[in-house]
């Protein structure tokens, strides 16, 4: 969840006032450690020492420049460099400089440095809202082809308003600006150039919105230029539109997708609620954990996408952790990012060795920190989905959407009330394939799977069965509603044209409904649903029916 920037600078500056008394509280204890090392003569409690020294030290290395102490931090980083080469060996004399450096250190005027240094910035922030408009501007002077675009747009269920000219664009959207443009890129006559037009227009603009461009050309030149004024999809005459929703659908889908799972794990308790704060302002879910022993837990509980680890922690290492955690085979997918004061590139490549993905040197800025995340996660996101979904239509495979059903007649059964589960077949689709070929054929399943996933809800689970079988999964839903939804989803896609060979065609589909009950079981359920999916064919195709109760 989301706060504005002037919440964000209230809970940073209380961060920053936490910090401040631990800063208040720590390095008087450092001034205490140093008064005991001089003291000492027994090299055994020297060596004790010096080991709470190094670890205080290191707290602090990683922590003060991400509150805004960098000079701070860098003594104490060379300070505690220092203190790991005197563990491995010293003498009287290096151990008393050591000391003084130390007294010297604690004893600076750091609430000076604390006022002056510390202005906290607000974090970047993503807009990552799962309530869009799904507003669309198409400008298209061709005014059969802008009503057909708008029409076939209204069928998947976005808002569009088709305008002919630039000046009738602009009027609209300083009106109300779109979730995303359509333009042609060539206008008229008088202002032919529409990708000079898109850049001009995109200038003046508040903020930056995907640009969808239809072309007459498809040369090098061209997309070239396309590129370069920030279109997110290139489409050539005749449209396939289809195609064009499909790149619409994958840009929502980006931008209404759950956020990313995010597992910070450090000791440092005031640096885990700043990363958490900074983390969840950019739109990411985000937990902690201080206790490694608890890693297993969390992990199985949380499932996050993104591990960020500290490499030196009081129970076990970062390095050690992280293989505890590939001994999953569940979590071998799951990048891990080590967070860390530690500067020397040949233990950061031992870490990385032993497990890991990545090395993040403290202190980092709120920035860098969002964008090293936010890229790791969407990679592993992509990965996860790739293993798990349909590479043609992005739902769940049929493994993974048969699991769907089985969980939803167990939590059904566990806590009462009822789901549906839909079988849903293409009539006639081998006729598609022979008349127009497969990649036609593609392009159907794939407008099928973009409507689906438009006009059903978020909780609702969607899989390719097989070929062009689909199975939904439709949770707190009997079969008067899971009928109605599928009726009205059925009509929109009866209405949509598909483009082959300069002619236009539309597709049909006959549905089977299955309720559960208390009784049911998954294999059962699918089952029904198939009979009566099969019943819908057999009574004339393009229908919907519904299993006995």
């Amino acid at each position: 969840m989301t706060t504005s920037d002037d919440e964000l600078q209230k809970l940073l500056l209380t961060l920053s006032a936490q910090f401040r008394e631990r800063l208040e509280k720590e390095l008087p204890e450092l001034h205490a450690l140093a008064q005991q090392l001089l003291a000492s003569s027994d090299s055994a409690v020297q060596q004790l020492i010096l080991q709470g020294i190094r670890e205080q030290l290191h707290k602090l290395a990683g922590a003060a420049g991400t509150f805004g102490y960098a000079e701070l931090g860098v003594q104490a980083r060379t300070l505690e460099l220092s203190s790991a080469d005197l563990l491995s060996a010293s003498t009287a004399a290096q151990l008393q400089l050591h000391a003084q450096a130390l007294q010297l250190f604690s004893q600076q005027d750091c609430v000076a440095q604390i006022s002056d240094c510390n202005t906290p910035s607000a974090a970047p922030h993503i807009n990552n809202s799962s309530e869009l408009n799904r507003r669309i501007y198409i400008l298209e002077p061709d005014q059969q082809l802008g009503e057909s675009l708008q029409s076939t747009l209204q069928n998947f269920g976005y808002a569009t308003e088709h305008v002919r000219t630039s000046v009738a664009l602009r009027a609209v959207v300083n009106q109300q600006l779109p979730d995303v443009l359509i333009i042609d890129s060539h206008l008229d006559e008088e202002n032919p150039d529409g990708l000079a037009f898109v850049r001009e227009l995109t200038a003046q603009l508040p903020l930056p919105l995907p640009l969808l461009v239809i072309s007459q050309q498809h040369d090098f030149d061209t997309r070239l230029r396309a590129v370069r004024v920030g279109v997110a999809g290139f489409f050539t005459k005749p449209l396939n539109f289809s195609a064009l929703e499909s790149r619409l659908d994958s840009i929502f889908v980006q931008q209404r997708g759950e956020p990313y799972r995010v597992l910070i794990i450090d000791d440092d308790l005031e640096l885990s609620k700043r990363y958490r704060l900074v983390l969840d302002n950019a739109g990411m879910q985000v937990e902690t954990l201080s206790q490694p022993q608890n890693i297993d837990e969390v992990m199985h509980r949380f499932n996050p996408e993104v591990v960020l680890l500290d490499v030196h922690m009081p129970l076990c290492s970062g390095p050690e952790l992280a293989q505890i955690i590939r001994f999953n085979d569940a979590w071998l997918r799951v990048p891990i990012i080590y967070l860390s004061a530690e500067t020397d590139i040949s233990n950061q490549i031992k870490a990385l060795l032993k497990a890991g993905d990545d090395f993040v040197t403290k202190p980092i800025s709120d920035n860098a920190l969002v964008a090293s995340v936010l890229a790791r996660a969407q990679r592993a996101r992509l990965l996860s989905n790739a293993l798990s979904r349909d590479s043609l239509t992005g739902l769940l495979k049929h493994a993974d959407i048969k699991e769907q059903v089985a969980v939803e007649v167990e939590r059904t059964a566990r806590n009462g009330g009822s789901a549906c589960v839909v079988m849903l077949d293409l009539d006639n689709f081998k006729q598609v394939n022979d008349r127009y070929g497969h990649a036609i054929g593609d392009n159907v399943i794939r407008a099928l799977s973009n409507l689906l996933r438009q006009r059903l809800r978020r909780i609702d689970s969607l899989g390719r069965y097989g070929g062009e079988e689909f199975t939904v999964v439709l949770p707190d839903c009997n079969l008067e509603q899971a009928k109605n939804i599928l009726d009205e989803i059925r009509q929109r896609f009866a209405e949509l044209p598909f483009m082959a060979h300069d002619s236009s065609f539309n597709v049909t589909f006959s549905a089977g409904i299955a309720q559960s009950n208390s009784q049911s079981n998954a294999n059962q359920l699918i089952e029904l649903a198939d009979q009566a999916m099969y019943a819908a064919k057999a009574a004339g195709r393009n229908q919907v029916l519904c299993s006995p109760a």
